[in-house]
């Protein structure tokens, strides 16, 4: 069962590593951010412990209490704690120069979270549950931190050119996307028992599949260095600059130059 647990991240890790091919990223960052990503398994649990017993006066059956139990203990939770490991470690990162980087740090570090938790769900599980979890689960991880580290990218991307605003708004969808793709996952499981609820299900992850794989295969083509941009203004201004200081010269001189030229 471990073998059966481990399998499903490191085949999908691999996806998201053939995919960055701009420029690999370093091995030692992205074990950090598998290791310190699976860590936060340990603080969901804890804190998720921690809610029920806040929360018990609760009917645990009651559409609120799954309401709070899905989207606020469980994928805010979960979500934050790969967010602030992925924004610890790659933020200020020198490699953190690409868009896919982004991506890159942000599913590994989701990975990490995912390879744990299957570990801890399979220790006592049977060969069924592992199946399930290797399809639904672990790709729902991951397809999380691909919606991450999009937002991620763009915010790193805005931050280099000096707006601060639209770096921070990107930042706070980089979390609340995930924690809302991943609360609704989780928030249809715990409603099985109505029947709409798994029709949802079921429609959710086909959607949910088909788009993150879209978007993957769309930021690895269109990956470019995260590089301060020079406004067009700017390059028009010192074209501008240069036909003025060329027309300048003495005629003699840039008639020389064109025949020199010819």
């Amino acid at each position: 069962m471990f073998f059966l647990a481990i399998i499903p991240g490191i085949v999908l890790f691999a996806v998201i590593w053939k995919s960055d091919k701009a420029e690999k990223e370093p091995a030692k960052l992205l074990w950090k951010l598998f290791l310190f990503g699976a860590l936060t398994t340990v603080s969901a649990i804890v804190v998720g412990l921690t809610g029920e017993l806040v929360f018990g006066f609760l009917n645990p059956e009651s559409m609120l209490y799954i309401f709070i139990d899905n989207f606020l203990l469980t994928a805010l939770v979960e979500e934050t704690g790969k967010y602030l490991v992925l924004k610890k470690l790659t933020w200020k990162h020198p490699a953190f120069d690409y868009t896919f980087d982004a991506v890159m740090y942000a599913v590994t570090a989701s990975l990490g979270f995912a390879t744990l938790e299957n570990i801890i769900f399979l220790i006592d599980a049977g060969f069924a549950t592992g199946i399930i979890r290797a399809v639904m689960s672990v790709p729902g991880h991951a397809i999380y931190g691909v919606f991450m580290g999009y937002y991620y990218g763009m915010a790193k991307t805005a931050d280099v050119n000096g707006d601060k605003k639209l770096a921070k708004s990107y930042l706070v969808k980089a979390l609340l996307i995930p924690v809302l793709l991943h609360g609704f996952y989780d928030f249809c499981i715990g409603s099985a028992e109505y029947g709409i609820f798994l029709v949802l299900l079921f429609i959710f992850e086909i959607i949910l599949t088909v788009v993150g794989i879209r978007k993957l295969r769309k930021l690895s083509r269109e990956d470019t260095a995260i590089r301060q941009e020079v406004p067009e203004e700017a390059i028009q201004q010192a074209a501008a600059g240069s036909q003025a200081i060329w027309q300048e010269l003495p005629k003699e001189a840039w008639q020389k130059d064109s025949a020199e030229i010819s």
